[in-house]
Protein backbone atom coordinates (compact mmCIF):
# COMPACT_ATOMS: atom_id res chain seq x y z
CA UNK A 1 0.00 0.00 0.00
CA UNK A 2 2.81 2.46 0.80
CA UNK A 3 4.49 1.89 -2.55
CA UNK A 4 1.17 2.06 -4.42
CA UNK A 5 0.64 5.59 -3.11
CA UNK A 6 3.80 6.66 -4.93
CA UNK A 7 2.53 5.33 -8.25
CA UNK A 8 0.61 8.22 -9.83
CA UNK A 9 -0.59 6.24 -12.86
CA UNK A 10 -3.17 3.54 -13.29
CA UNK A 11 -2.68 -0.22 -13.75
CA UNK A 12 -4.38 0.14 -17.12
CA UNK A 13 -1.52 2.38 -18.26
CA UNK A 14 0.96 -0.47 -17.71
CA UNK A 15 -1.36 -2.92 -19.47
CA UNK A 16 -1.68 -0.55 -22.41
CA UNK A 17 2.10 -0.18 -22.62
CA UNK A 18 2.53 -3.93 -22.98
CA UNK A 19 -0.12 -3.99 -25.69
CA UNK A 20 2.05 -1.50 -27.61
CA UNK A 21 5.12 -3.71 -27.03
CA UNK A 22 3.23 -6.76 -28.33
CA UNK A 23 1.98 -4.85 -31.36
CA UNK A 24 5.48 -3.69 -32.28
CA UNK A 25 6.79 -7.23 -31.83
CA UNK A 26 4.13 -8.54 -34.24
CA UNK A 27 5.27 -6.00 -36.84
CA UNK A 28 8.90 -7.08 -36.48
CA UNK A 29 7.94 -10.77 -36.70
CA UNK A 30 5.88 -10.09 -39.84
CA UNK A 31 8.87 -8.45 -41.53
CA UNK A 32 10.97 -11.50 -40.65
CA UNK A 33 8.32 -13.93 -41.84
CA UNK A 34 7.42 -15.51 -38.47
CA UNK A 35 3.94 -16.17 -37.16
CA UNK A 36 4.89 -17.42 -33.64
CA UNK A 37 7.71 -16.81 -31.17
CA UNK A 38 8.55 -20.51 -31.13
CA UNK A 39 9.34 -20.33 -34.86
CA UNK A 40 11.99 -17.67 -34.12
CA UNK A 41 14.03 -19.73 -31.66
CA UNK A 42 17.41 -20.69 -33.04
CA UNK A 43 16.97 -18.83 -36.36
CA UNK A 44 20.23 -16.90 -36.06
CA UNK A 45 20.53 -16.64 -39.85
CA UNK A 46 17.79 -14.00 -39.73
CA UNK A 47 19.87 -11.65 -37.58
CA UNK A 48 21.34 -8.64 -39.37
CA UNK A 49 24.93 -8.26 -38.18
CA UNK A 50 26.00 -5.63 -40.73
CA UNK A 51 25.29 -2.59 -38.59
CA UNK A 52 27.26 -4.05 -35.70
CA UNK A 53 30.21 -5.16 -37.85
CA UNK A 54 30.39 -1.87 -39.71
CA UNK A 55 30.49 0.15 -36.50
CA UNK A 56 33.91 1.62 -35.78
CA UNK A 57 34.06 0.02 -32.32
CA UNK A 58 33.57 -3.47 -33.74
CA UNK A 59 36.76 -3.35 -35.77
CA UNK A 60 35.89 -6.41 -37.84
CA UNK A 61 34.79 -8.60 -34.96
CA UNK A 62 33.82 -12.07 -36.17
CA UNK A 63 30.50 -13.12 -34.63
CA UNK A 64 30.05 -16.27 -36.69
CA UNK A 65 31.22 -18.65 -33.96
CA UNK A 66 29.15 -16.91 -31.34
CA UNK A 67 26.00 -17.10 -33.48
CA UNK A 68 26.62 -20.58 -34.89
CA UNK A 69 23.53 -22.77 -34.66
CA UNK A 70 24.48 -26.38 -34.05
CA UNK A 71 22.21 -28.73 -36.00
CA UNK A 72 19.70 -30.46 -33.75
CA UNK A 73 19.58 -34.23 -33.66
CA UNK A 74 16.56 -35.88 -35.19
CA UNK A 75 13.67 -35.94 -32.77
CA UNK A 76 15.25 -33.33 -30.46
CA UNK A 77 13.46 -30.00 -30.16
CA UNK A 78 15.40 -26.73 -29.96
CA UNK A 79 12.83 -25.03 -27.72
CA UNK A 80 11.04 -26.01 -24.53
CA UNK A 81 8.09 -28.13 -25.57
CA UNK A 82 7.82 -30.61 -22.68
CA UNK A 83 7.56 -30.26 -18.92
CA UNK A 84 10.61 -31.09 -16.82
CA UNK A 85 10.27 -33.55 -13.97
CA UNK A 86 11.88 -31.90 -10.95
CA UNK A 87 11.30 -34.93 -8.73
CA UNK A 88 9.21 -32.94 -6.28
CA UNK A 89 7.18 -36.05 -5.52
CA UNK A 90 10.29 -37.39 -3.76
CA UNK A 91 10.94 -34.23 -1.70
CA UNK A 92 11.51 -34.71 2.02
CA UNK A 93 9.00 -31.94 2.68
CA UNK A 94 6.11 -34.27 1.86
CA UNK A 95 6.97 -36.25 4.99
CA UNK A 96 7.36 -33.04 6.99
CA UNK A 97 3.97 -31.74 5.83
CA UNK A 98 2.26 -35.01 6.71
CA UNK A 99 3.82 -35.09 10.17
CA UNK A 100 3.01 -31.41 10.75
CA UNK A 101 -0.73 -31.66 10.00
CA UNK A 102 -1.79 -31.10 13.66
CA UNK A 103 0.22 -27.86 13.66
CA UNK A 104 -1.03 -26.76 10.26
CA UNK A 105 -4.69 -27.53 10.93
CA UNK A 106 -5.04 -26.85 14.66
CA UNK A 107 -1.89 -24.95 15.69
CA UNK A 108 -0.81 -27.81 17.95
CA UNK A 109 2.97 -28.10 18.56
CA UNK A 110 4.67 -31.01 16.81
CA UNK A 111 8.19 -32.44 16.95
CA UNK A 112 9.68 -34.29 14.00
CA UNK A 113 12.96 -36.20 13.77
CA UNK A 114 14.33 -37.47 10.45
CA UNK A 115 17.63 -38.19 8.69
CA UNK A 116 18.66 -35.93 5.79
CA UNK A 117 21.06 -36.33 2.87
CA UNK A 118 22.47 -33.98 0.27
CA UNK A 119 19.83 -34.99 -2.28
CA UNK A 120 17.21 -33.35 -0.03
CA UNK A 121 17.19 -29.77 -1.33
CA UNK A 122 15.22 -26.77 -0.02
CA UNK A 123 14.16 -28.69 3.07
CA UNK A 124 11.40 -26.72 4.77
CA UNK A 125 10.38 -24.62 1.77
CA UNK A 126 7.26 -26.59 0.82
CA UNK A 127 6.34 -26.91 4.49
CA UNK A 128 6.63 -23.13 4.83
CA UNK A 129 4.40 -22.76 1.81
CA UNK A 130 1.71 -24.72 3.63
CA UNK A 131 2.12 -22.45 6.65
CA UNK A 132 1.83 -19.36 4.44
CA UNK A 133 -1.36 -20.68 2.81
CA UNK A 134 -3.00 -20.77 6.22
CA UNK A 135 -1.48 -17.83 8.10
CA UNK A 136 0.17 -15.61 5.51
CA UNK A 137 3.49 -13.95 6.33
CA UNK A 138 2.64 -13.79 10.06
CA UNK A 139 3.31 -17.52 10.41
CA UNK A 140 2.72 -19.65 13.50
CA UNK A 141 3.69 -19.29 17.13
CA UNK A 142 7.42 -19.79 17.68
CA UNK A 143 8.52 -23.46 17.62
CA UNK A 144 5.07 -24.76 16.67
CA UNK A 145 6.78 -27.06 14.17
CA UNK A 146 10.12 -28.27 15.52
CA UNK A 147 12.17 -30.42 13.13
CA UNK A 148 15.40 -32.14 14.14
CA UNK A 149 17.50 -33.60 11.34
CA UNK A 150 20.79 -35.47 11.20
CA UNK A 151 23.16 -35.72 8.25
CA UNK A 152 24.29 -33.50 5.40
CA UNK A 153 21.57 -31.30 3.96
CA UNK A 154 21.36 -30.44 0.28
CA UNK A 155 21.36 -26.94 -1.16
CA UNK A 156 19.05 -24.24 0.21
CA UNK A 157 18.35 -25.96 3.51
CA UNK A 158 15.69 -23.92 5.31
CA UNK A 159 14.93 -21.76 2.27
CA UNK A 160 12.04 -19.30 2.81
CA UNK A 161 11.42 -20.83 6.24
CA UNK A 162 8.25 -19.40 7.80
CA UNK A 163 7.83 -18.17 11.34
CA UNK A 164 6.87 -20.98 13.69
CA UNK A 165 9.03 -23.54 11.86
CA UNK A 166 12.38 -24.45 13.45
CA UNK A 167 14.97 -26.62 11.72
CA UNK A 168 17.84 -28.01 13.77
CA UNK A 169 20.47 -29.90 11.80
CA UNK A 170 23.13 -32.02 13.45
CA UNK A 171 25.68 -32.25 10.66
CA UNK A 172 26.43 -29.72 7.94
CA UNK A 173 24.78 -27.87 5.10
CA UNK A 174 25.61 -26.95 1.52
CA UNK A 175 25.28 -23.55 -0.18
CA UNK A 176 22.33 -21.19 0.33
CA UNK A 177 21.32 -22.36 3.80
CA UNK A 178 18.48 -20.09 4.96
CA UNK A 179 18.01 -18.49 1.54
CA UNK A 180 15.12 -16.04 1.76
CA UNK A 181 14.61 -16.91 5.44
CA UNK A 182 11.17 -15.51 6.29
CA UNK A 183 10.77 -15.68 10.04
CA UNK A 184 11.75 -19.25 10.91
CA UNK A 185 14.80 -20.49 12.79
CA UNK A 186 17.70 -22.46 11.31
CA UNK A 187 20.29 -24.13 13.55
CA UNK A 188 23.24 -26.12 12.25
CA UNK A 189 25.44 -27.68 14.92
CA UNK A 190 28.33 -30.10 15.09
CA UNK A 191 27.38 -33.79 15.29
CA UNK A 192 27.64 -35.24 18.76
CA UNK A 193 31.06 -36.73 19.34
CA UNK A 194 32.71 -34.70 16.57
CA UNK A 195 36.29 -33.89 17.51
CA UNK A 196 36.87 -31.12 14.98
CA UNK A 197 37.33 -27.52 16.06
CA UNK A 198 34.24 -25.56 14.95
CA UNK A 199 36.33 -22.40 14.57
CA UNK A 200 38.45 -24.09 11.91
CA UNK A 201 35.86 -26.13 10.01
CA UNK A 202 33.21 -25.18 7.47
CA UNK A 203 29.72 -26.19 8.58
CA UNK A 204 27.62 -24.36 5.94
CA UNK A 205 28.52 -23.38 2.38
CA UNK A 206 28.51 -20.17 0.38
CA UNK A 207 25.85 -17.43 0.11
CA UNK A 208 24.16 -18.49 3.34
CA UNK A 209 21.11 -16.37 4.27
CA UNK A 210 21.00 -14.89 0.78
CA UNK A 211 18.14 -12.39 0.69
CA UNK A 212 16.82 -13.34 4.14
CA UNK A 213 14.05 -11.01 5.33
CA UNK A 214 13.40 -12.26 8.86
CA UNK A 215 13.97 -15.01 11.40
CA UNK A 216 17.15 -16.23 13.07
CA UNK A 217 20.04 -18.59 12.37
CA UNK A 218 22.83 -20.08 14.47
CA UNK A 219 25.80 -21.95 13.02
CA UNK A 220 28.31 -23.79 15.20
CA UNK A 221 31.16 -23.49 12.76
CA UNK A 222 32.49 -21.44 9.87
CA UNK A 223 30.42 -20.34 6.86
CA UNK A 224 31.74 -20.04 3.32
CA UNK A 225 31.94 -16.93 1.18
CA UNK A 226 29.31 -14.18 0.92
CA UNK A 227 27.69 -14.97 4.24
CA UNK A 228 24.45 -12.99 4.77
CA UNK A 229 24.68 -11.43 1.31
CA UNK A 230 21.63 -9.20 0.78
CA UNK A 231 20.31 -10.04 4.23
CA UNK A 232 17.57 -7.54 4.99
CA UNK A 233 16.19 -8.62 8.34
CA UNK A 234 17.47 -11.91 9.75
CA UNK A 235 19.43 -12.20 12.99
CA UNK A 236 22.30 -14.68 12.94
CA UNK A 237 25.40 -15.88 14.75
CA UNK A 238 28.27 -17.75 13.10
CA UNK A 239 31.75 -18.76 14.27
CA UNK A 240 33.64 -17.54 11.21
CA UNK A 241 33.11 -16.51 7.60
CA UNK A 242 34.88 -16.61 4.26
CA UNK A 243 35.41 -13.60 1.99
CA UNK A 244 32.77 -10.94 1.30
CA UNK A 245 30.73 -11.42 4.48
CA UNK A 246 27.64 -9.17 4.84
CA UNK A 247 27.98 -8.10 1.21
CA UNK A 248 25.12 -5.81 0.09
CA UNK A 249 23.40 -6.33 3.43
CA UNK A 250 20.48 -3.94 4.02
CA UNK A 251 19.10 -4.99 7.42
CA UNK A 252 19.27 -7.45 10.29
CA UNK A 253 22.05 -8.26 12.74
CA UNK A 254 25.06 -10.52 12.19
CA UNK A 255 27.47 -11.71 14.90
CA UNK A 256 30.77 -13.37 13.95
CA UNK A 257 32.52 -15.14 16.82
CA UNK A 258 35.64 -16.03 14.83
CA UNK A 259 37.78 -14.96 11.90
CA UNK A 260 36.40 -13.37 8.75
CA UNK A 261 37.71 -13.34 5.21
CA UNK A 262 38.59 -10.21 3.27
CA UNK A 263 36.25 -7.59 1.85
CA UNK A 264 33.79 -7.79 4.73
CA UNK A 265 30.83 -5.37 4.44
CA UNK A 266 31.36 -4.50 0.77
CA UNK A 267 28.24 -2.65 -0.35
CA UNK A 268 26.67 -2.99 3.10
CA UNK A 269 24.04 -0.25 3.33
CA UNK A 270 21.93 -1.35 6.31
CA UNK A 271 21.81 -3.54 9.38
CA UNK A 272 24.72 -4.00 11.77
CA UNK A 273 27.40 -6.59 12.47
CA UNK A 274 29.54 -7.47 15.46
CA UNK A 275 32.89 -9.20 14.91
CA UNK A 276 35.02 -10.78 17.62
CA UNK A 277 38.51 -9.48 16.87
CA UNK A 278 40.95 -10.26 19.71
CA UNK A 279 43.95 -10.13 17.32
CA UNK A 280 42.97 -6.71 15.93
CA UNK A 281 43.09 -7.98 12.33
CA UNK A 282 39.61 -7.03 11.24
CA UNK A 283 40.42 -3.46 10.18
CA UNK A 284 42.50 -4.81 7.30
CA UNK A 285 39.80 -7.30 6.29
CA UNK A 286 36.86 -4.90 6.26
CA UNK A 287 35.89 -2.84 3.23
CA UNK A 288 35.56 0.72 4.61
CA UNK A 289 33.82 2.26 1.58
CA UNK A 290 30.37 2.38 3.19
CA UNK A 291 30.84 1.44 6.87
CA UNK A 292 32.49 2.65 10.04
CA UNK A 293 33.96 0.52 12.81
CA UNK A 294 32.99 1.32 16.38
CA UNK A 295 33.72 0.02 19.86
CA UNK A 296 31.02 -2.00 21.57
CA UNK A 297 29.94 -0.28 24.75
CA UNK A 298 27.13 -0.53 27.26
CA UNK A 299 24.32 2.01 26.93
CA UNK A 300 22.43 3.74 29.69
CA UNK A 301 18.68 3.60 29.60
CA UNK A 302 15.61 2.68 31.59
CA UNK A 303 15.01 -1.03 32.04
CA UNK A 304 11.56 -0.62 30.53
CA UNK A 305 12.80 1.33 27.51
CA UNK A 306 10.76 -0.06 24.57
CA UNK A 307 13.81 0.24 22.33
CA UNK A 308 15.85 -2.22 24.38
CA UNK A 309 16.64 -5.53 22.63
CA UNK A 310 14.50 -8.48 23.66
CA UNK A 311 15.21 -12.14 24.22
CA UNK A 312 12.54 -13.15 21.70
CA UNK A 313 11.33 -11.58 18.49
CA UNK A 314 7.77 -10.22 18.99
CA UNK A 315 6.71 -10.96 15.42
CA UNK A 316 7.96 -11.76 11.94
CA UNK A 317 8.10 -8.02 11.26
CA UNK A 318 10.05 -7.17 14.45
CA UNK A 319 13.27 -9.07 15.14
CA UNK A 320 13.37 -7.74 18.70
CA UNK A 321 16.77 -6.11 18.33
CA UNK A 322 15.54 -2.66 19.38
CA UNK A 323 17.40 0.56 18.65
CA UNK A 324 20.53 -0.63 16.83
CA UNK A 325 22.36 2.61 17.67
CA UNK A 326 22.15 1.86 21.40
CA UNK A 327 22.32 -1.14 23.74
CA UNK A 328 25.14 -2.85 21.83
CA UNK A 329 26.53 -4.81 24.79
CA UNK A 330 23.07 -5.99 25.82
CA UNK A 331 22.08 -6.96 22.27
CA UNK A 332 25.34 -8.80 21.68
CA UNK A 333 25.06 -10.77 24.91
CA UNK A 334 21.49 -11.81 24.09
CA UNK A 335 22.63 -13.18 20.73
CA UNK A 336 25.65 -15.00 22.14
CA UNK A 337 23.41 -16.53 24.81
CA UNK A 338 20.93 -17.63 22.14
CA UNK A 339 23.77 -19.15 20.13
CA UNK A 340 24.95 -21.13 23.15
CA UNK A 341 21.38 -22.22 23.93
CA UNK A 342 20.71 -23.56 20.44
CA UNK A 343 24.11 -25.00 19.53
CA UNK A 344 25.94 -25.65 22.80
CA UNK A 345 28.85 -23.70 21.30
CA UNK A 346 32.11 -23.91 23.25
CA UNK A 347 33.19 -20.54 21.84
CA UNK A 348 29.97 -18.88 23.03
CA UNK A 349 30.34 -20.45 26.48
CA UNK A 350 33.94 -19.23 26.81
CA UNK A 351 32.97 -15.69 25.85
CA UNK A 352 30.06 -15.61 28.30
CA UNK A 353 32.26 -16.86 31.14
CA UNK A 354 34.64 -13.93 30.62
CA UNK A 355 32.13 -11.46 29.22
CA UNK A 356 33.58 -8.16 30.45
CA UNK A 357 36.94 -8.89 28.85
CA UNK A 358 35.48 -10.50 25.75
CA UNK A 359 33.32 -7.46 25.10
CA UNK A 360 36.40 -5.29 24.63
CA UNK A 361 37.48 -7.41 21.64
CA UNK A 362 34.25 -6.96 19.67
CA UNK A 363 33.99 -4.47 16.82
CA UNK A 364 30.69 -3.03 15.61
CA UNK A 365 30.21 -2.52 11.87
CA UNK A 366 27.75 0.25 11.00
CA UNK A 367 26.90 1.62 7.54
CA UNK A 368 27.42 5.40 7.59
CA UNK A 369 24.33 6.43 5.62
CA UNK A 370 22.19 3.96 7.55
CA UNK A 371 23.29 5.47 10.86
CA UNK A 372 22.67 8.99 9.61
CA UNK A 373 19.17 8.05 8.44
CA UNK A 374 18.34 6.49 11.82
CA UNK A 375 19.60 9.56 13.67
CA UNK A 376 17.53 11.85 11.46
CA UNK A 377 14.45 9.69 12.02
CA UNK A 378 15.05 9.88 15.76
CA UNK A 379 15.35 13.67 15.61
CA UNK A 380 12.09 13.95 13.65
CA UNK A 381 10.30 11.70 16.13
CA UNK A 382 11.61 13.75 19.08
CA UNK A 383 10.58 17.01 17.45
CA UNK A 384 7.12 15.63 16.73
CA UNK A 385 6.72 14.48 20.35
CA UNK A 386 7.80 17.87 21.68
CA UNK A 387 5.40 19.68 19.36
CA UNK A 388 2.54 17.48 20.54
CA UNK A 389 3.09 18.37 24.22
Amino acid sequence: PVLRKRFTGQPEHVINYFFFVAEELREIMARLGFRTLNEMIGRVERLDMRRALDHWKAGGVDLSKLLYQAPAREGVAIWNCERQDHGLDKALDHRLIEAAQPALDKGEPVQIELPVTNVNRTVGAMLSGEVAKRTGHAGLTEDTISVKLAGTAGQSFGAFLARGVSLELSGDGNDYVGKGLSGGRVVVRQPKGARRNPLENIIVGNTVLYGAIGGEAYFEGVAGERFAVRNSGAVCVVEGTGDHGCEYMTGGVVVVLGDTGRNFAAGMSGGIAYVYDPKARFTDLCNPAMVDLEKVESSAGASDDPERPRQRAPSVEDNGMGDVLRFDAERLRILVERHHLHTGSARARALLEDWDNALQSFVKVVPRDYKRALLQARERATAKAVAAE
